[in-house]
């Protein structure tokens, strides 16, 4: 039986969620060990454009980039999407909140009008192209990576949490973050990370991106009980794609 051909993309990121692939140490060789890792630019020089599961780091920020995408999810049976970049747009969609015209002259000045800084407003990979599974978080859990490619190599269908952060907090016991008057993101973000910012003494960013259904009623009551609003909570939000899904 032919091992499944995997090749390993990216876009506009800092590459990070790749260096968490290699952070996964021994577990790591039993998974290539599995697979045909046939193009990976980190790894490897080689290239091919014959692949049953592409692996995407990265969000969309040129209009080349949607095209390149687009050929990669013709040619794939299964797309995973890694990372905040890739699956919410992460911290590269800061720019929207902005005009683009102001954006490019900050940051490229006198060549902002030079045909090698094209850009647009940013994207994550699922608002050009379906995507199957996404590994969430800023970098991704390479222990949930690990997950879900042995589930996909045994048949099975991964289950990603769909709860909230405050979820696994409460579960390690922590001291909530709003009672150290922190402002945190935990009542309405993902859960599967282990709560690690809030469990290291730090709020929740929510670099994993909302929940399918967030708990609108339960965040409004914690903002009332600490004398926040809900402006307050969406002034946070901005920092890991504030144009993600449902919103308070």
């Amino acid at each position: 039986m032919d091992k499944p051909k995997v090749a390993i993309f990216d876009f506009a990121c800092c590459e990070g969620c790749q260096l968490q692939i290699v952070n996964l140490e021994e577990t790591i060789l039993d998974l290539i060990g599995a697979v045909d890792v046939v193009e990976w630019r980190e790894a490897m020089s080689e290239k091919s454009h014959e692949y049953d599961i592409a692996i995407i780091e990265g969000s969309i920020t040129r209009p080349e980039d949607e095209k390149r995408l687009e050929i990669i999810r013709s040619r794939a049976k299964v797309l995973i999407a890694i990372g905040a970049c890739a699956t919410i747009g992460g911290i590269n969609k800061l720019k929207n909140n902005f005009d683009l015209k102001d954006v490019k002259k900050c940051v490229y000045a006198d060549s902002a009008d030079k045909p090698h800084v094209d850009t647009e407003m940013t994207k994550a990979l699922d608002e050009v192209v379906e995507v199957d599974y996404k590994i969430h978080g800023c970098p991704m859990n390479n222990e949930e990576f690990a997950y879900v490619v042995r589930c996909l190599l045994m048949g099975k269908k991964p289950v990603i949490p769909d709860y909230p952060v405050c979820v696994e907090c409460k579960a390690k016991e922590n001291v909530c973050r709003y009672e150290y008057g922190e402002l945190c993101l935990g009542p309405i973000i993902r859960a599967g990370c282990g709560a690690k910012c809030p469990s290291a003494g730090y709020r929740c960013f929510g670099c994993r991106g909302y929940v399918d259904n967030p708990n609108v009623d339960a965040a409004k009551e914690i903002m009332d009980k600490y004398d926040l609003t809900v402006e307050d909570l969406k002034s946070r939000m901005v920092l890991f794609g504030s144009k993600q899904g449902p919103t308070i």
